[in-house]
């Protein structure tokens, strides 16, 4: 029997990860990528090169894949229906990843499911956010997404008045409003589900997030009660059914004052909040995504510590990050390292160290320390 092609499109971190999870699975990937220097692109040898944007080449890249799946989710939805209509399997759906795709058609079915989400709508223009901060009672500030593109805080602002609600719109795609939610902290409800309907729920975890990108995450989330952290759970499990996703969702949650959950984000892919897995769970995000997109039995989501830490590496001023590397290495063997093969550039997510023990204060300042030296922030 040969083993199957996975098709990822997008040559970026998390198809490299994907990628690391299907060897021992024997499972072969092929991947769609930009360059030859794409983080994927230097580990994979099926490497097709080209626009995901074009049908010609989407369809050269599909030949011979038993299922496609992505790194990413801008690829045109009518792009992956044709894809479908020729015979091929696109997991998931575009029908469901065009929530992920549009926040104004995510906002729309989240409500009619009776999902808790912050106060929103679709907005105009600079007047009509105005009039959005008056129809609540937070007021002011407002928070303003792009409907399309944006990702680890591009395409959100938050705006304390008219004027300065003008610039989103001069992307000329459909605002968001959103109310700025008084939270305590950011949580995320990780769950993977098959074609056939079987579904695993990871534990919730806490998110801390610096100017909109994900910089650490603990697994679980500390003192986050077991009646909340089984609603998340419910929760994003039921979204992953009622919007007949395939693979990997992460849903991002806020953790409000009053103790209720709403719903931030949706991502439908590998995500950074599940990154922990690869060394803190018995299976990893990335395999139990590739298990459910070849409609597998999923692996055991639980955590295989009682804490898991994982800090993201933003690339500074120092370049030579392999000297910082040896360093940590040397003064943590407990200590899990993952680079991705990127240049390094300033605020750029070029790695990440993960933790995991029975004591989460020792397991938190030896990821925090890691990712500190490795950035260049401190030296001993």
């Amino acid at each position: 029997m040969t083993f199957p092609v996975v098709g990822i499109i997008g040559g970026g971190q998390l198809a490299r990860m994907a990628h690391q999870a299907a060897i021992p699975l024997g499972i072969r990937t092929r991947l769609l990528a930009d360059t030859p220097q794409d983080s994927a692109s230097l580990v994979v040898n099926d490497v097709v090169l080209g626009d995901y944007r074009d049908l010609d080449t989407l369809r050269r890249f599909a030949a011979g894949c038993e299922v496609v799946t992505f790194d990413h989710e801008h690829v045109p939805l009518d792009h992956l229906r044709t894809l479908q209509a020729e015979g091929v399997a696109v997991r998931p759906d575009p029908d469901a990843l065009m929530y992920a795709q549009d926040k104004g058609l995510m906002r729309a079915r989240l409500d009619a499911l009776g999902v808790p989400c912050p106060r929103h709508r679709l907005v105009a223009d600079p007047a009509d956010v105005a009039a959005f901060a008056a129809e609540g009672p937070e007021g002011w500030p407002v928070v303003l997404k792009t409907t399309r593109g944006g990702y680890d805080g591009k395409g959100v602002w938050v705006v304390r008045n008219e004027a300065e609600a003008a610039e989103p719109f001069r992307a000329g795609v459909p605002v968001l409003a959103e109310e700025k939610v008084d939270f305590v902290r950011e949580l995320a409800a990780d769950v993977v589900r098959s074609p056939h309907g079987q579904a695993v729920a990871y534990p919730v975890v806490e998110s801390l997030q610096k100017n909109g990108i994900c910089h650490e995450v603990t697994a679980p989330a500390p003192d986050l009660g077991a009646d909340l952290a089984a609603e998340a759970q419910a929760l994003a499990l039921r979204i992953a059914g009622e919007l007949d996703i395939t693979g990997h969702l992460a849903v991002e949650l806020f953790e409000t004052r009053d103790g209720r959950i709403l719903v931030n984000e949706l991502a439908m892919r590998p995500h950074n909040s599940g990154h922990w897995s690869i060394d803190g769970a018995v299976t990893s995000q990335f395999e139990n995504h590739l298990r459910a997109v070849l409609d597998l039995p999923l692996g055991d989501p639980r955590p295989r510590a009682r804490w898991t830490v994982m800090v993201n590496v933003l690339g500074g001023d120092y370049p030579d990050m392999y000297h910082a590397y040896l360093h940590c290495m040397a003064r943590d063997p407990g200590l899990r390292v993952h680079m991705y093969g990127k240049d390094v550039k300033p605020g750029r997510k070029v790695g990440h160290v993960t933790v995991f023990g029975d004591d989460l204060d020792d397991v938190r300042e030896r990821a925090r320390h890691a990712a500190a030296y490795l950035r260049g922030d401190i030296t001993e």
